[in-house]
Formats: C-alpha cells, sequence, structure tokens
C-alpha cells in the first residue's frame, strides 16, 4: 500500500497498533522540537552547549507530519518537548496544526515556564490539554545556581499566566539533588498546594557528561515518599496520566504528588512510549542506544509516508526490555544530554 501525503488520513481509522516485541502497546510519543534552550541546568546540560545547525533540525512541517503517522499507527498522546519548545520560532503553529487532529486525544507540553507568560493562553487555545513546568527550587539564588541562567519570577510568572489559561492540569517537575535542594521537598510540595497544582520528583537520571558525581546527589524517591509521609497524609492515586508517574493524594486538597523512579523502581514493565529527537531520531528507550533514523526518510519521501510507516512499525522489534541506568559506573549510561533525546 502506497500511502500518499496529500489523501492521508491520519486522523482517520487507525490500520494498526504500535505493539513491541514484548508485547507492549506504544500509544505516547514525546517529540522534541529543538534542542537549544534558554536555561543551561545543571542536571541536563553542559554550561557550554554547542547546538545543532537549522539544517539537521526536523522543521515543523516534519514534525508535524510525524505525529499524523503516528497517530494515524494508534498513538494517542503526543507530548512536545526540548530543549525548551517554546523557544523554537514559530512553534505554536506546530500545536495549531496537530491539535485539532481527531485522533490525539491528549496534547501535552513540557516546559521551562520562561515563556508562558507570553504564550499560555495561545497554548490552551491551540489544544493543549496539560503541561508540566520545571521547577526546582523556590529561592532565587539557587533557582539560578541550578539553571545557571534562569528567572524565578518569570517562570512564577509563567505558572500564573497557565493557571488562567485553564488547563486541565499543571503540574511542577522537580529533580532533587542530595545537600543541593532536597531541603526545599517539603516547601515546593506546600507551594503546589497553595497553587492547588500537582508535582511530580524525578530521580535524576545518568545522561550526558555531567561535572558532578550523580551517585552522591541522586535522591532516591522512595526515601522522599518516606519524608513527605511524616508531614503530609499521602493515600496512594490509582490516577495515571499514561507516563511513568506513581501518583500520591495530598488529603484534603487536590495536590497529587508524583514519583518518577527509574533507579529505585523500575518503571520499565509498562513501557508504553517512544522519543523522537530534533534530528528525527527514533529512540525505543531513553536508556537505550537503540534507534532509527527518521530524518532521511522525511526527505527521501516527501510525498509517500509508507517508508516511514514501515520503519516506525520494524522499529518495535527493537525496543528493548528496559533502560540499563547504573549510578555507580563511571560513565554516564547514555552518553547523550537530556536535551538533546527531549525532556
Amino acid at each position: 500500500m502506497k500511502v500518499q501525503n496529500k489523501s492521508f488520513q491520519p486522523e482517520g481509522i487507525r490500520q494498526t497498533q504500535l505493539i513491541d516485541q514484548l508485547g507492549r502497546t506504544v500509544d505516547y510519543i514525546r517529540l522534541s522540537i529543538t534542542d537549544r534552550c534558554d536555561f543551561r541546568c545543571v542536571y541536563c546540560m553542559a554550561e557550554e552547549m554547542t547546538f545543532l545547525p537549522r539544517e539537521e533540525v526536523l522543521s515543523l512541517e516534519e514534525c508535524a507530519r510525524l505525529v499524523k503517522i503516528f497517530v494515524y499507527l494508534g498513538v494517542s498522546k503526543v507530548r512536545i518537548t526540548g530543549g525548551e519548545p517554546l523557544v523554537r520560532k514559530n512553534a505554536l503553529w506546530l500545536f495549531e496544526d496537530i491539535g485539532k487532529l481527531s485522533g490525539l486525544k491528549e496534547l501535552v507540553l513540557t516546559t521551562n515556564g520562561s515563556q508562558l507568560e507570553k504564550q499560555a493562553q495561545d497554548l490552551r487555545n491551540a489544544g493543549v490539554k496539560r503541561i508540566n513546568i520545571s521547577v526546582d527550587s523556590l529561592d532565587a539564588i539557587r533557582f539560578k545556581k541550578i539553571t545557571r541562567t534562569g528567572d524565578l519570577d518569570k517562570v512564577l510568572s509563567g505558572i500564573q499566566a497557565a493557571k488562567l489559561a485553564g488547563f486541565e492540569n499543571i503540574k511542577l517537575n522537580t529533580v532533587l539533588m542530595r545537600n543541593f535542594n532536597d531541603d526545599e521537598t517539603e516547601s515546593l510540595v506546600d507551594f503546589a498546594i497553595k497553587q492547588a497544582i500537582d508535582i511530580s520528583f524525578i530521580e535524576e537520571m545518568p545522561l550526558g557528561e555531567i561535572n558532578h558525581d550523580r551517585e552522591s546527589t541522586c535522591v532516591s524517591n522512595a526515601d522522599t515518599l518516606k519524608r513527605l509521609q511524616s508531614k503530609y497524609r499521602l493515600t496512594p492515586s490509582t490516577q495515571s496520566t499514561g507516563g511513568p508517574a506513581r501518583y500520591w493524594q495530598v488529603a484534603n486538597t487536590i495536590t497529587k504528588i508524583g514519583f518518577i523512579s527509574p533507579h529505585s523502581h523500575n518503571f520499565c514493565e509498562a513501557c508504553n512510549r517512544v522519543r523522537i529527537t530534533c534530528k528525527g531520531e527514533l529512540y525505543l528507550c531513553l536508556g537505550q542506544e537503540n534507534k532509527i533514523d527518521l530524518m532521511p526518510l522525511l526527505r527521501n519521501h516527501p510525498s509517500n509516508d509508507q517508508p516511514l510507516i514501515d520503519a516506525i512499525l520494524a522499529s518495535m522489534q527493537i525496543k528493548p526490555k528496559g533502560h540499563d541506568f547504573d549510578l555507580r559506573r563511571a560513565q554516564p549510561s547514555v552518553i547523550r544530554f537530556m536535551s538533546h533525546t527531549g525532556g
């Protein structure tokens, strides 16, 4: 079957599902639209980064084409990431183009919040349902130290703009680092409760060459949960957002606390997602190097999606059982930075 772009209707009846070699259904993609960011977070990027030239980055039209193909193949959730996706020029066009796909149940965004004050309402109007905002400290000086370039007041204003825009859910993402910002665990939860939003704690992942010892700085989510249970009444939540987080409800509030725990609780057995970098590399696992290069197929077959469909279907047979993160290694499990793969 030859599928031509002009007649291709990804929002129509799905003809297949993406099922990997272990029988797991993939219905969630995370698409990075840029490796650039206006922050330089210490666990994500080097202080001095060399970014990709424009011709090596997917165009927004190519990003939209890939999303439509994945939706055609049964994907119902798409998360747009970066770098910082909102620093990409004309990024709103992409959200508007894919936000109206009838087969797409959830269009979500991960951002550092720096651009939200200006863009939040337009993103909500474009169809973004949920938004994750990375915040690792509520102390302006410490926030600047972690992000190297970030302005906490700008991010806090972005959170308020997101609340006013009426997203279905807003969640903070926090990476705790021992003897760095772990003393803010409770204050970050208190902030989330006061703002009537959710928060997730993410264990630091060994990606990229970072100039600190991750084994000594990584805070186990098991320890964080125990710490929080001593202050808050928490009950396990049955809610799932389709990702790896496990949630606990804070009693007498609408706030839920999520834990993404690649070290203390491996979540790979139910993995339902793949990642696409801004270079068009389809990674089947965040913590492994298995990948398919989609950019050549996009550019060599501009009017025929079948080679892309075939490659994506074939990739399911190399999706690994799980990641291989080990903080005790002298070298990181994966050399590429988190900003390269997509947050």
